[in-house]
């Protein structure tokens, strides 16, 4: 089964954008060579992978590309979080310089999240900008990074804080790529999908928990529907709000405090997991500020835990050293940070009417503990 989700934008940014299609399914890496021609068009393209994904699909992508007529190059970087940085982005960088690409050419991003954001912010920085298509090959990327535009590299100070709004023009998520895939990294995207439920779905939210053992076990009928019906949440909220003035930092549940766990673990968190602790932190933040119904915590990691994943701060990391964490991330305003609560599950909060609170220290600091203490 084979389906397709369309990104379109909404006023000024609809002058310069046409949108573009998430296609979904089993076996599409076999259509690359149509997709592109249709799609993005290119005198040449760039495959960037990372060195695990590589070993994996990359023969069997410049098979497919270069069969068929395309140009085609693959650039290589070594696996990992940590080689989401600004070092490996200058190295693809010059490598593509070196081989002679030009404004004609295409960035083809190959991978999980790690890899659509660096090779997304290469695309988005090479020539003041080259088209750039998505091939995620992750489940958390499939329903979520992939989407909407986001690119950018780590720092010292935190995750993605430097980087650039770049639109796809193609997202391509064959679903036969994630019979290879970990099972914790199948837990990993599991998080976002029920955090999608969490702002937008209610009903989608509890079927997550219902067909939890056949997620889990990656079949093909159960994670296809749930592929798809993320992607229309966050594509809805992407061509709504393609720069994140109001409603699509609801997407941003759960990972303010998640990004700071996740940094705080050295990375050996993965984000789905980090996520999944940020989620329950900042719901119970949410209760405690009369914002957020009473009871969602619990349920949140009730839904969680049956998908196997952490749901307390990790005991070796202090309190101090997240909310230290938080002040740098890109949701911080007037010194105070913002966070992206939930009124219910299936509801987001507006918050002040933008859909971020500003938050004390000594609220966020109550609810981390409270959190540590439920462990």
């Amino acid at each position: 089964m084979q389906t397709a989700v369309r990104v379109s934008f909404d006023s000024a940014v609809a002058a310069d954008r046409r949108g573009y299609d998430i296609r979904i399914g089993p076996g599409l890496l076999e259509d690359l060579p149509d997709l592109l021609r249709e799609a993005c068009p290119a005198h040449r393209y760039a495959v960037i992978a990372d060195s695990r994904v590589n070993e994996l699909y990359g023969d069997l992508v410049l098979s497919v590309l270069g069969g068929a007529g395309h140009p085609v190059d693959l650039f290589q970087f070594p696996a990992g979080e940590a080689n989401k940085s600004r070092a490996q982005w200058a190295r693809l960088s010059d490598e593509l310089l070196a081989a002679g690409l030009g404004r004609d050419a295409a960035v083809v991003a190959l991978g999980g999240g790690v890899t659509g954001d660096l090779a997304g912010f290469v695309a988005a920085t090479f020539l003041r900008g080259i088209p750039l298509v998505q091939i995620p090959t992750s489940l958390l990327a499939m329903i979520d990074s992939s989407v909407g535009g986001k690119t950018g590299v780590d720092t010292e100070a935190g995750k993605n804080l430097i980087g650039a709004f770049h639109q796809p023009l193609l997202v391509v998520a064959d679903t036969e790529t994630l019979s290879t895939l970990p099972a914790e990294e199948v837990r990993s995207g599991l998080a976002e999908a029920v955090k999608h439920g969490a702002i937008a779905d209610h009903a989608y939210f509890a079927g997550i928990a219902e067909r939890a053992e056949s997620l889990l076990e990656v079949e093909s009928s159960a994670m296809t529907e749930l592929i798809r019906r993320s992607v229309e949440i966050k594509a809805a909220v992407v061509s709504a709000d393609e720069r994140e003035g109001g409603l699509r930092k609801t997407l941003n549940f759960g990972h303010t405090i998640g990004h700071a766990v996740e940094a705080l673990s050295g990375f050996r968190l993965l984000h789905g997991e980090a996520v999944s602790i940020g989620m329950v932190v900042e719901a119970a933040l949410g209760e405690a500020l009369g914002r957020t119904q009473s009871g969602t915590a619990d349920r949140l990691r009730e839904t969680l835990e049956r998908l196997g994943l952490p749901v307390a701060i990790p005991p070796d990391q202090a309190t101090d050293r997240i909310v230290a964490l938080t002040r740098v991330d890109k949701k911080a305003r007037g010194g105070r940070v913002e966070y992206a609560l939930i009124e219910r599950i299936g509801a987001a909060d507006a918050g002040t009417g933008s859909f971020g609170t500003p938050v004390d220290e000594s609220e966020v600091i109550a609810a981390v503990d409270h959190c540590r203490q439920a462990s």
